[in-house]
């Protein structure tokens, strides 16, 4: 059913054009095309203008088959965007069935290996004559920095009911049913600058009171939900004055609505106590970046994706991932969307890899979600 060889070149022939997140341009072109000659309508959104990023997000949609016409439309999203090191991958198939690429740079399975999986799935239906419900494709800019091209979406555009991302980690059959929220955090504490050898204590040290503060944090693993984190540290200047600013940069994530506000809350009043104790000030900044989603086993949108998993003889697994990606805005968006693992390794890393086998089965995996979409049930 799944030609291998021609699910290989394509793969090969998408991540060996450049497309580090904010420079789209080139591989948005070559996926207008792509779909285009599989017979989709393809249409843009003015996302560039947004994000700044190099390509506008990508909407395809393939028509139903006649005996489908009265399902609900379904959608798959990838990313075209790659983290860096991502210019001129080279990738290569080795004797233990991996596609790497030559150890210089990522291999852009994340999230090339979705797409590629998706158009020879699209193009075996179409060849095969497979029943089918419309199919909508979003392929967006700047999943890797921020899920920024998702964010610009216009809600107006999502013609889809229930939706599949093709971009997670894991074995295939897993489905990430459920992934949290992020509050972004932004940290400013405002110290009193002092000769260090002549009056240090006519000072107050800004490093000495944001150090109290994080310590004073919960951080890390807050419970099996939610976790949280100080990412940068910035501020400082000669040893012989007392540093008067610091900049700090945090997370924090949660499933649960509730308990992300209660993380916020927290790591905001050990700030604002510790900067009162020592008479510094300080501001406290925090902004949702996306919303979390969280699904049951039993809800429409996994239990079609667990047929057509065990229709290939696999055992599907639900898990709650500790991650965002595109799933969390569509599901934000009124798309009920779960995120399918596509057997990628190692991501973000010059030793990512792919099984060629976990591309054959990430793509006959789509072939029967799309059947299964002709007999969609909500």
């Amino acid at each position: 059913m799944i030609e291998q060889k021609r699910l290989v070149q394509q793969f090969f022939d998408l991540v060996t054009v450049d497309s580090e997140s904010g420079n789209e341009a080139e591989i948005s072109k070559v996926l207008k095309h792509r779909l285009q000659e599989l017979g989709l309508s393809v249409s843009e959104d003015n996302a560039a203008e947004v994000t700044g990023h190099g390509a506008n997000n990508l909407f395809a949609m393939l028509e139903a088959t006649e005996d489908a016409k009265d399902q609900p439309v379904i959608l798959f999203t990838c990313h075209m965007d790659t983290v860096t090191p991502g210019k001129g991958i080279k990738p290569r198939i080795d004797e233990d069935g991996y596609i790497r690429s030559d150890g210089t740079t990522i291999l852009g399975s994340d999230d090339k290996a979705g797409i590629a999986a998706l158009f020879e799935a699209i193009q075996v239906v179409k060849e095969q004559g497979l029943s089918h419900a419309e199919v909508q494709v979003v392929i967006t800019v700047g999943e890797e920095s921020g899920l920024l091209g998702a964010r610009a979406i216009d809600p107006g555009m999502l013609k889809a009911t229930y939706g599949y991302a093709l971009d997670s980690n894991g074995d295939i059959g897993d489905i990430a049913v459920a992934a949290p929220t992020q509050a972004h955090i932004v940290i400013e504490i405002f110290g009193k600058s002092a000769h260090a050898g002549v009056s240090p204590e006519k000072g107050i040290s800004a490093i000495q009171v944001a150090a109290k503060a994080i310590s004073a944090m919960k951080l890390g693993r807050i419970d099996h939900e939610t976790t949280a984190n100080i990412g940068s540290f910035e501020g400082g200047g000669p040893t012989n004055i007392v540093c008067d600013y610091v900049k700090l940069v945090a997370e924090a994530r949660s499933i649960q609505g509730v308990k992300l506000e209660a993380q916020v809350e927290s790591m905001k009043q050990a700030v604002e106590h510790t900067a009162a104790t020592y008479q510094a000030r300080s501001a406290f900044h925090s902004n949702i970046v996306y919303p979390a989603y969280c699904h049951t086993d039993d809800s429409a949108v996994v239990q079609l994706a667990s047929k057509a998993i065990e229709a290939l003889g696999l055992k599907p697994r639900t898990f709650h991932s500790g991650g965002g990606s595109d799933a969390n805005i569509f599901n934000g968006l009124g798309v009920p969307t779960v995120n399918l693992a596509v057997g990628y390794e190692h991501i973000h890393t010059t030793d990512e890899q792919i099984k060629v086998d976990n591309l054959v089965k990430t793509s006959q995996l789509v072939v029967e979600l799309l059947k299964q979409s002709a007999q969609y049930q909500a």
